[in-house]
């Protein structure tokens, strides 16, 4: 099932958001929203968007600055894009959705699901970031690196067209913000249902730090996905969604 690509305005200041759908616009579910990591557009994580679409409506946005929407004057931190998404949420008029994120992604979607839990049905967090044991750039640089050596051609071809139109200086913006937040400090606050996904052979979250979120998060249950990276949303879709779909067909 093909995406439409569309685009919607949000405040403040009317920036102008891309997003994809995929699948039945009529449905009893909850929709389904995925939120990608940095530097990326929400290209990588159309795979998954297909996987489910037999199931759910799925919307993915491109956050502001990252992919086809607009760019604000200034690089945004994970409580920005928190706001972003909210106002996304706002004018497509869904007022709760089940949530999938990769990587910085899942830091956005934890803020939102501490801002607005009554609009969080379930929550799945895809390669989570930050590992408090590498929290700084330093640490990170051969994790990426090794991660890269880990995922399919077509996602580095994706990384390396979005990082490119993403620029250095939002990028590093966008990670000073990812390495300051302290989200082992949120998850024992978030109420929704979540699972928190890991591929084995994710270079840049380590199954120690999976195992940790699992268990700081009060209804959190850990997923490992056998042979995947990092980005398992483009790398293993189909084993994604055999996970996520009966989580997600369970919430009210």
């Amino acid at each position: 099932m093909r995406e439409r690509s569309r685009h919607v305005e949000i405040p403040p200041g009317g920036l102008r958001i891309h997003y994809s759908t995929a699948g039945v616009e009529e449905s009893d579910r909850l929709p389904v929203v995925l939120v990608h990591g940095i530097g990326v557009s929400g290209r990588y994580l159309l795979p998954t968007a297909r996987a489910l679409a037999p199931y759910f409506i799925v919307h993915v946005p491109d956050l502001p600055g990252f992919g086809r929407s607009e760019k604000p004057r200034r690089g945004l931190g994970v409580p920005e894009l928190a706001d972003s998404l909210l106002a996304f949420l706002d004018a497509l008029g869904i007022g709760r959705a089940c949530l999938l994120g990769n990587s910085m992604g899942c830091q956005v979607l934890v803020e939102v699901a501490l801002r607005e839990p009554a609009r969080v049905g379930r929550l799945v967090l895809t390669g989570p970031t930050d590992d408090p044991s590498a929290r700084s750039v330093l640490r990170h640089i051969p994790r990426f690196f090794r991660d890269g050596l880990r995922e399919p051609p077509g996602m580095l071809a994706i990384l390396a067209y979005d990082y490119a139109v993403f620029g250095p200086r939002r990028f590093m913006a966008a990670a000073r913000s990812a390495l300051a937040d302290p989200i082992e400090d949120k998850l024992p606050r978030v109420e929704a249902p979540t699972l928190v996904v890991r591929g084995s052979r994710d270079g840049i979250v380590s199954q120690r730090w999976a195992e940790t979120a699992a268990r700081l998060l009060p209804r959190g249950e850990l997923v490992v996905l056998e042979g995947a990276p990092h980005a398992v949303t483009y790398a293993a879709p189909e084993a994604l969604a055999r996970v996520v779909v009966p989580f997600f067909v369970e919430a009210a």
